[in-house]
C-alpha cells in the first residue's frame, strides 16, 4: 500500500476497519498469521462491535451527499458517521452552536430530527451480539439462585435471626440487623 497525500484528513470508523482488514485482521482466534500488531487489534475488536462493521463506502457517500444541504463541519459528518446518533439529543451535542447556525432552537430541533432520520435511513445499526444478551440474562439468573440458596461447606444454611437479633451470612458470621 502506497501513501498518496499525507495527513489528508481524518478517518471514519469504516475506513479504519477496513485499512486493519486489508492487513489482515479478522476474527482469528490464533492471530499468528496477520501483518497486525497487537493494538491494532485492539482497535479492530472494539470497531468491529460497533456500527462501522455494517457500513460500506456507499453508505458514507449516500449520506454525506444528502447531509451537504445542512452545512455542517466535516468533523461534524465525521463524529454522525462514528456514532451514529439516533435521537435528537445525540445530535445537539454533536453540532456547536446549533441554536445560531439554524436561526433558532425551534429550527434546529427540526434539523436535529431530520438528521436522526437520515441516520436512520442512511447507516446501518451496528451488530446485535445475542449470546451476550443470553450471557447477561443468564448471569442475572445465577445470581438470583445464588442469593436464594445460601450454601458454606455442603451444609445448607438459612437466614434465621438469630435470638440476640442478628442474622447469620453466607461464611456463617454474625451480621447486625438492628
Amino acid at each position: 500500500m502506497k501513501i498518496l497525500e499525507a495527513n489528508a484528513g481524518a478517518l471514519t470508523n469504516y475506513e479504519v476497519v477496513d485499512f486493519l482488514r486489508s492487513k489482515g485482521a479478522a476474527n482469528d482466534s490464533t492471530r499468528v498469521l496477520a501483518q497486525v500488531s497487537p493494538s491494532e487489534y485492539k482497535v479492530y475488536d472494539y470497531l468491529v462491535q460497533t456500527a462501522a462493521c455494517n457500513q460500506t463506502r456507499e453508505h458514507i457517500n449516500e449520506f454525506v451527499d444528502k447531509c451537504k444541504i445542512y452545512g455542517l463541519a466535516k468533523a461534524e459528518v465525521l463524529n454522525i458517521i462514528n456514532i451514529r446518533p439516533t435521537s435528537i439529543i445525540d445530535i445537539y451535542t454533536i453540532i456547536e452552536e446549533g441554536e445560531t447556525r439554524f436561526g433558532d432552537e425551534t429550527r434546529f430541533g427540526e434539523v436535529s430530527k431530520e438528521l436522526a432520520e437520515l441516520v436512520e435511513k442512511t447507516l446501518p445499526p451496528p451488530p446485535t451480539d445475542p449470546e451476550s444478551e443470553a450471557g447477561i440474562n443468564e448471569g442475572k439468573e445465577e445470581t438470583e439462585n445464588e442469593e436464594h440458596n445460601v450454601e458454606t461447606k455442603g451444609e445448607e444454611q438459612t437466614k434465621e435471626g438469630n435470638d440476640d437479633g442478628k442474622e447469620e451470612t453466607v461464611v456463617g458470621q454474625l451480621m447486625d440487623t438492628s
